[in-house]
């Protein structure tokens, strides 16, 4: 008579994060949850069919998130937006770049890019049309030889009547097939003696049909190794004309940022906050890794146990998580910090460093535990270590929030 077979114990599911005081709020929690399910139902399947394919997100995608309204979480309530923070941002876009780091980095170009144009009435029709998800960009700042020093732009906007000619090379211009509009930051003048350096460099709004380029640019695609869901260009710029009225007051959104602080100048709170949403993804993303951890040391059996139940890599998988919960829980404060009015940059550059640096660790020692499983498209983790790896270049290198650390520091030199 034969043995009956032993069942197999039950798989202990990973637990998602949970939002603790002083941060929760049922608010925040009933968004945090909803975006977690949208993540998993919605976008995890779209990212496990595209991503190998190098794939644009489809619309209906984009389409979705703008009937939950997350184009507009940083936009005041009074132009049709949530009206919520810097929190929240990051809170939904953590959620949904545990999925795919290209979704949860789409959002960024809502929350009033492109509205901060000289008219007043304008702007404001503009910031409805971008909390509606109607008004989604790209940004072209990085050029061949200006990437992390943005001072040395170099594209030229000459003043031509009532409009602006642009002229000049742009590159890692992700979305701008795809988008409503280009914000293009180009070189007005040249800096007066004793000026800085970034001196004449203004924003301008160059508007387009999605799916095409406006007359006078051309673009090629950037083929990337990972960061898949969009695609990024290297971008020609020859005659494009550009209006007055579409010269920008800032960059980056921030539907509540103040419209008069001016060109270069504004760039700085949203590079912060650009720094912090990093930061959230980077966790989102390696959250990712751990938790498909968690599951395959159960499932992948040596030697007649699961893996899981070899010390050394059970201790690799703690460190992993309290990596991740120290990363998350840092996000969150600095994030609180933004919305509180601060300035927050050497935090902002700190929480960026630290999170993204994480993020390659945790990514690389998931695919360790995979093992040769993980060097194959068969798993996700190639995925997360793929998008992982570029947290620690865009939205300022490693390296440059280590000089913005160390000039608040030691001073600048």
């Amino acid at each position: 008579m034969s043995k009956p077979e032993l069942s197999k114990p039950k798989l202990k599911q990973p637990r998602p994060p949970e939002l603790f005081s002083p941060w929760r709020t049922e608010a925040r929690a009933r968004l945090q949850q909803e975006a977690r399910d949208f993540a998993r139902d919605v976008v995890l399947p779209l990212a496990d069919e595209l991503d190998r394919q190098k794939a644009e997100m489809p619309r209906s995608l984009i389409d979705a998130m703008a009937k939950k309204g997350w184009f507009g979480i940083t936009i005041p309530a009074e132009h049709g937006g949530l009206g919520l923070g810097v929190f929240e941002y990051c809170l939904v876009s953590e959620e949904l770049a545990r999925a795919w780091l290209s979704v949860g980095s789409i959002l960024a170009r809502g929350q009033g890019l492109g509205t901060q144009t000289l008219d007043e009435e304008r702007r404001r029709a503009l910031l409805q049309r971008s909390a509606r998800g109607e008004w989604i960009g790209g940004i072209a700042l990085s050029e061949p030889t200006a990437g992390s020093d943005l001072a040395g732009v170099r594209t030229r906007a000459v003043r031509d009547g009532d409009d602006w000619v642009l002229t000049g090379t742009k590159r890692w211009a992700g979305f701008a097939l795809a988008a409503d509009f280009i914000e293009v930051l180009a070189r007005t003048r040249e800096p007066e003696p004793g000026e800085p350096r970034s001196a004449g460099l203004e924003p301008f709004l160059v508007v387009k049909t999605p799916g095409t380029f406006p007359e006078g640019m051309t673009g090629h695609v950037i083929d990337k190794i990972g960061y898949h869901g969009f695609l990024t260009f290297e971008l020609e710029l020859d005659g494009v004309r550009v209006p007055e009225g579409d010269r920008l007051t800032g960059l980056y959104g921030d539907g509540g940022a103040d419209a008069d602080s001016g060109g270069f100048a504004s760039v700085q709170r949203g590079l912060n906050i650009a720094r912090v949403h990093t930061a959230a993804r980077a966790v989102g993303v390696a959250r990712a890794a751990v938790e498909d951890c968690q599951l395959y040391l159960q499932e992948r059996e040596q030697f007649g146990h699961p893996i899981g139940e070899f010390q050394a890599l059970r201790f690799a998988l703690a460190d992993m998580s309290a990596e991740v919960d120290q990363a998350r829980a840092y996000w969150q404060q600095v994030a609180h910090r933004l919305d509180e009015g601060e300035a927050a940059e050497s935090e902002s550059a700190k929480v960026k460093l630290l999170a993204t640096e994480m993020a390659v660790r945790v990514t690389n020692q998931a695919m360790q535990l995979h093992g040769g499983n993980g060097y194959t498209t068969e798993r996700r983790v190639e995925r997360y270590w793929r998008d992982a790896r570029l947290t620690t270049i865009f939205e300022g290198t490693s390296e440059i929030q280590r000089r913005i650390i160390s000039d608040r520091m030691l001073g600048r030199v």
